[in-house]
């Protein structure tokens, strides 16, 4: 299949500044960057970098204590929240639910009463709409899997995913790349929070690596940015 190239030559995401603190903690320190539309970002970084709050502030869930946003064209974020798509670390799924019950319950949100269009959801990620068991019961793979259908419910321009491989088999994972490789072509935009880069290879248009509150670097290529990132890490050894 042949990319679909974005209409519009605008960023789809820009950050100006961009500082978060948590008290005197600051989980984001002055990031400006732009993001270019129907591209897959991953990013990548050691736990408390600084990518969930950023994923977090992008989806409109948390304001910047310093500094601007625009998604979409907007700083408003919530004026395009429902062009959004999030995927949180923990699944958001109401564990008495089935999985079409919660699809049927969060299509509500968003004006979506179609039975069809949460099924279709659902199948997209290779799980059986008309199973009766409740979410609770679900492996945590299947969690993560019905998580994604719920992301993809709206049908949303951008998609923010946090952790989505986490405790999800190989092959499910693989699977859920496959798909994920196939909105990007269609014109979407995706931004991956992932430990499990590898999966990514060949497939990511960008990793973008994160440190301290930090964007380090930005490449096609992953183990150049790992690379860059332990050089960083590593002190330097003295001269004889």
């Amino acid at each position: 299949m042949s990319r679909l190239q974005p209409t519009i030559d605008l960023p789809v995401v820009v950050l100006d500044g961009l500082v978060k603190q948590f008290g005197r903690f600051a989980a984001l320190r002055g990031i400006s960057a732009e993001f270019p539309a129907g591209k897959l970002y991953a990013i990548l970084g050691d736990n408390g970098a600084g990518k969930t709050t950023l994923l977090r502030i992008v989806a409109g869930l948390a304001r910047p204590t310093r500094g601007t946003v625009s998604i979409l064209g907007t700083h408003n974020v919530r004026t395009v929240g429902g062009q959004i798509g999030y995927m949180a670390h923990p699944s958001l799924l109401y564990d008495e639910f089935t999985g079409m019950e919660n699809l049927r319950y969060f299509g509500r949100l968003y004006g979506i009463e179609d039975d069809e269009r949460c099924a279709g959801a659902i199948r997209k990620v290779n799980l059986d709409p008309s199973l009766a068991r409740p979410v609770g019961q679900y492996s945590q793979g299947m969690r993560q899997r019905m998580s994604l259908a719920r992301a993809l419910l709206n049908d949303p321009k951008m998609l923010l995913l946090d952790e989505p491989f986490s405790n999800v088999d190989s092959h499910s994972a693989n699977e859920m790349v496959g798909l994920l490789s196939t909105m990007r072509d269609a014109g979407k935009t995706l931004f991956l929070v992932t430990h499990q880069a590898a999966l990514l290879d060949g497939v990511a248009d960008e990793f973008v690596f994160m440190e301290s509150g930090r964007i380090g670097s930005r490449t096609r290529d992953r183990q150049s940015s790992e690379r860059v990132a332990r050089d960083r890490a590593s002190p330097e050894r003295p001269s004889r």
